[in-house]
This record gives C-alpha cells, structure tokens and sequence, in this order.
C-alpha cells in the first residue's frame, strides 16, 4: 500500500486550463477551458441526477476468470513530484494503479492492471468511465454549456474528442499513447434518461466477455503471475477538431472511407490488411495500398501494429434503389388488411419476412416515417429505376389510403391508421404534400397539387411557422412553383410568404430555438438551415446568409472527424434503436438516416458558403449510410454501434426495417438537383 503524503491538490493545470480533482478518488470531477469556463465537459449531479460515483471519471470494471468488480475510491492514494498515484485492490490477487502527472500543455493518464497473484490472469473485461457531457437540456444551453463526444475506438489508433456543441472554442481531446481501445459502452440509457442524454460513455479495452464479436473482436487478456496490462492517454485543449485529428498522428491517410463496390479506397499506411476474402489488398508502393471488394458490405480493416477501422464498398444507388423497391413491394405491403388498409407500407422484421403491427406504437405506425417507402417508389419510377407498371397501381392505393387514414378533413397529418388519437404531428406535413406533389408532376392531376397545397397551409395554420418540420422548406418551394404554373401565383406568393417569415422569426431566435420531439437535435439544425437557405433564396436579404453562416458550424459539430466509413461526418444521434427499432435498445445508431439531412443541406447551401470541403463531407456522409442496406433489399432502421448498452449486448443491426429510406430518397432528390 502507498504511503499517505500531500493531500490531493485540488486541481491539475494544463495548457490555460485544468482538471478539478475528487479529494477522496485523486481523478477529475470537471474539465475547465480556462477560455470558455461555462463550458460543462463532464456529466455531474447537478444535472443528470442519476450520475452516480460509479460513473465518475476513471472509475472503471474488470471481468476476469477470479469474477468481475468494480474500482472506484482507492486503497492508497499519494501525490509525488506533483502526480497524484492511487492503487485499487478490486479483486484478490488484482490491483488496478492509476496515475495523473502534467507534461507541457498535457495531463497525462496512465491505468495499470497488475496481476499480484502465482497464477495467470485472464481479463476478458476491461473498462474506464470517460462522462462526456455529451446532454440536450435546452438548444440555448447546450449550445452555450454541453460538448458533443467523437469517439474512435480504433485499437492502438484510439481516441474521444469532446467538441463544444456550438462548434466554436477549443475542444478537449484524448488520446491513447500506450495499450489500445477496442470499443466502447454506454451505461444509463434507459427511460429515465431517455431521448437527451447520451449517457455514461465507457472506453474499453475490451469487452469479450459481453459481446466478443464487437468491433472486429474483442481478445482476453492473459497475465502471467507479476505481468501487468497498461492503458495510457494524454489530454489536451484544441482549437479545431483539425488541429487535434492531427495531434492524433494517424498511422493512416484514406482517400475515402466508403465506395462503389469495384472501385477502389486508397489508403497509405505501413501495412494493410483485411481479414475477409471478399476484399482484397494491393500494394501499389511503398505504404500505398488499394483496397477493392467484390460484395456489399462493411469490413474490418487492421493498419499498422494494432490500428484498426472499418470501411464500407456498396453497392451503387440506382442498384440498390432497385433491389430495395422489389424488397418493399415483396414484404412491407399490409395486403393481409381490408380495403384501404391494405394498401399500407409497414415495418418488417427481416429475419422472419413478417410484417410488423403497429401495437399501439406511434413509431411502428402505418405513417409518419415510413412515408419514406412510398416517396421511394415514386422517385425510382419516375427516374426508370423501378417498373413504373408494377409500382404506379400500388401508388394509386397508397394515395387513397393516405387521403382516407393519413389526413383528416383538414388537411392536418395522422400518424397513422391506428393512432387517430395522438393529434396532428406537424413532421409529416411536408412529406405528404412531397407525394401528392410528385404525383401530380406524374399524373399532371390539380387535385394532387391542390392537396399538396393544403397540407402545407394547414401545417403553417397550426403552427408550422414555429417548427422545424424536416423538409419542410425544400417541400414547399416546388410547390409554390406549380401553383404558379397552374394559375395560383397568389397562393404561391402567400405559401413563400410564411416561409420567408418564419425564417425571419427563427433568425430573431438565435439560439433560443423550441424543443421539439427532442430538446435539441441535428435534425432541428439542418431544417432550420434550410429555412434560411431558401429565404435567401426567395429575398436575397444578407441578414439570411449570415444566419446560415451562424448556424452552420451548429450542424457541423454534430459529425466528429472519425477516420472509420459508419463515423466520419455522420450526426450524433442514440434514440432510435428504442424507438424505431424491435430490439428495443437505446445507444447511439451509427449511421442513422437523417444524418442525410447534414449532407443534402450542404448541398443545398447559398453559392458563398458551399466549398469542395462541403461537398466531400456530403458525398461521405450519403455513401455512409448504404451501411444499412443489404445486397438482397433489406434493411435496418438502427445499427446500434457500441459493444453493449446498459449490460446489453450491441453493436448489431436491428431486425426492423421500418423507417431507413429516407437516405435513399433524400440522395436520389440530391442528384436530380445536380442534374
């Protein structure tokens, strides 16, 4: 046991910042930027009441074959030459050293796991709490106080950036220097956090004992009795999540994450390799490789000594547009159902080919999100890249359908045929006035457009102007264009109107934006950038390019720096799985959907602030998400990505396809754009 000496100081300085340090456990409690000290790093009770010293930073667990525990206040503590030492005792014959020391700007980190015992050790669980205040409280708060976590867990190659959700002032970074991180955990997603709190993050350097397939494989870790495992990392403050990706010092360079299958991904690094025949490496020179793959699908790929990622080949947009629409008219249609109702596209669950029930659950309904499918089939038919024979009767079913169960006699959106009883959900407003839209472009019927029309007023009569409808501006405009077009300039004109206004009061709002179904989230950001990217439009007022600007490094921070083909530039986002999904788990869904949103709102940017930057990250972000599709039409709604949630095992795709083709849709609109 380490002798007792100086008490603990109460805080470690580093660069013009520091770490508040637990008199009793020696670890940090709080990060402060000495610049922005508002600024809130780390969770704490004040406010996420269920944030318990389990939970504190460098608390952590260990599963071995002597039985698993938990480390938190320690046996001993010491501080010597201005580290502070501490020694866990949590199983016999274990102990867990933990040791916090500055060099230069950097506060260093360094976890021991000695075996003090005359027989081998097997660690087949091993992880450090890191609570990232990675929260939604309020938009104006989390702008001003919370971070967004980026975490790559990429083995040697392993790293957290805690970037200010505002995307403006330094960002803390950590990155592992000694041993390696295999994957990560998220504790404390449940209904009592629900949908704003991201959760307790755990790093882990491995995980076999709860999920071993997790990340490309998890190993156990064998001591020799006197042998000891050591996981160490550095933290800093960074100016840019550019400056500190290249502090990181990369033993790779992609030249993408994600491309067409027979096309290839250039990657420089020392060594390559890919443990999956259906991908194959080649050596162009020294530390210059090509990676090619002959199916869809992501894989696993190792670089260097111990480094590791993973990159996506799919399967180009008009293929898989066409096999996901034969997937859909083959198993999403309700045809068991009477009259109208069997015209429904529906959540399926692609291990049985069984229709999903709605069972009173608004996110399984026959409407709202799963709208996506019949938007889908339109576009494909329209384009030639689905049958327009086989697939116009099943619109012409579907839109008496949603007349009959998805509207009300105002115009004003249902969830769905079973849900009548939750009210109007403003979010599905723009994308039924999308279909009626596109069908009367199809069909050149007035009754189409004049729907259309009214969906959209009666979206604004009910407080459209004061929400963040997704899609709701780049719905409108073509539909202002056909009213002119059709002889209805002046309802046109008033439709433009509320929108222009609308704008105007969210450019008043500034960060005080509403909540919605979550407090803050990416897809309040991108819909509100495109509200002020069409006003703009419409008026050429400058008051609204500089509100775009404003807001754009908002929608940026959302998408961390991830060299890894389901992460880079892809939006936070660790509801879904719950709500859309059968499996019912929390955690963050790596890539989801609406991530399109960030690259289809780049697309759409005003000329002055579109770059090649902002392009590549758009293609990245729409390749991406061809992670959830399958080479035979299916689909998933969630792949929850971290090893477990809660004690539950993850990183899996959930059965459901239900509400994932929006992706498809959105990037097919973002071509005929470019067209």
């Amino acid at each position: 046991m380490l002798p007792v000496g100086p008490p603990v100081p109460p805080v470690l300085a580093f660069g013009t910042g520091h770490a508040a340090l637990d008199p009793v456990t020696g670890a940090p409690v709080r990060f402060v930027d000495g610049r922005d000290p508002a600024r809130r790093f780390l969770l704490d009770a004040d406010v996420t009441e269920w944030h318990s010293v389990e939970h504190h930073w460098g608390s952590g667990h260990l599963i071995t074959d002597r039985g698993g525990a938990r480390w938190h206040t320690p046996a001993a503590l010491r501080v010597v030459d201005g580290a502070v030492e501490t020694v866990h005792t949590p199983l016999p014959g274990v102990r867990v050293e933990a040791r916090r020391s500055v060099s230069g700007d950097l506060l260093r980190e360094r976890y021991t796991v000695v075996n003090t015992a005359r027989e081998q050790l097997t660690i087949t669980g091993l992880g450090i709490q890191t609570p990232f205040a990675d929260l939604y409280t309020t938009a104006e708060e989390s702008l001003a106080q919370a971070v967004h976590a980026h975490l790559f867990t990429g083995g040697t190659w392993a790293w957290a950036l805690a970037q200010p959700m505002s995307g403006e002032g330094r960002c803390l970074g950590l990155v592992v220097r000694k041993g390696a991180v295999r994957g990560y955990s998220v504790e404390s997603r449940n209904q009592v956090s629900n949908s704003h709190v991201r959760g307790h993050l755990v790093l882990l350097v491995t995980d076999q004992a709860h999920n071993p397939e997790a990340f490309g494989g998890q190993p156990a870790l064998r001591l020799a009795p006197g042998a000891s495992t050591v996981l160490e990392w550095e933290l800093g403050w960074y100016a840019s999540a550019a400056e500190f990706t290249a502090a990181t010092r990369p033993p790779a360079v992609f030249s993408a994450y994600a491309a067409e299958v027979g096309e290839a991904i250039v990657v420089e690094a020392a060594s390559v390799s890919v443990p999956d025949s259906d991908v194959k490496v080649e050596r162009e020179a020294e530390g210059r490789f090509r990676i090619r793959a002959s199916r869809h699908g992501s894989h696993q790929l190792d670089v260097g000594d111990g480094a590791r990622t993973e990159v996506l080949f799919h399967l180009p947009l008009k293929e898989m547009v066409r096999r996901r629409a034969a997937y859909i008219t083959r198993h999403q249609l309700a045809r068991e159902r009477p009259g109208l109702l069997g015209h429904a596209f529906v959540p399926v669950d692609t291990r049985t080919g069984l229709t999903r029930s709605t069972n009173g659950w608004s996110d399984w309904t026959d409407g709202s999100e799963r709208i996506a499918m019949p938007l889908l089939l339109q576009a494909a038919a329209a384009r030639g890249w689905a049958d327009p024979d086989e697939i116009h009767p099943l619109l012409d079913g579907w839109s008496r359908f949603a007349r009959r169960h998805l509207l009300d006699d105002s115009a004003a959106p249902r969830r769905g045929s079973q849900t009548w009883h939750t009210g109007p959900r403003l979010y599905d407003s723009p994308w039924l006035a999308r279909f009626f839209h596109d069908r009367h472009l199809v069909h050149g019927r007035e009754e189409d457009l004049d729907l259309a029309a009214r969906i959209l007023e009666r979206n604004l009569e009910l407080g459209g102007t004061a929400h963040l409808s997704i899609l709701l501006s780049p719905a409108a405009l073509p539909v202002c264009d056909s009213l002119d077009a059709c002889g209805q300039p002046e309802r046109a004109a008033a439709l433009r109107g509320q929108l222009v206004d609308s704008a105007r009061q969210f450019a008043r709002l500034g960060r005080q934006l509403p909540a919605h179904e979550v407090n803050y989230e990416q897809s309040i950001v991108a819909p509100l950038i495109d509200l002020l990217t069409d006003a703009h439009s419409l008026t050429g007022d400058p008051v609204f390019l500089d509100a775009v600007a404003e807001r754009l490094p908002w929608l940026l921070a959302f998408g961390g720096p991830q060299p890894h083909a389901r992460l880079h530039g892809i939006a936070i986002r660790h509801w879904d799985g719950y709500w859309f999904g059968t499996d019912r788990l929390w955690g963050d869904v790596f890539p989801h959907y609406w991530s399109t949103l960030t690259a289809t709102t780049l697309l759409r940017l005003p000329a002055a602030l579109r770059t090649p930057d902002t392009d590549r990250l758009a293609e990245a972000i729409l390749r991406a998400n061809m992670a959830n599709y399958r080479e035979d039409g299916s689909a998933t709604c969630a792949f929850v990505l971290p090893s477990t949630v809660d004690g539950r095992g993850a990183h899996r795709a959930d059965p459901l396809a239900n509400d994932q083709d929006w992706h498809l849709y959105l990037w097919m609109r973002a071509q005929e754009r470019t067209e």
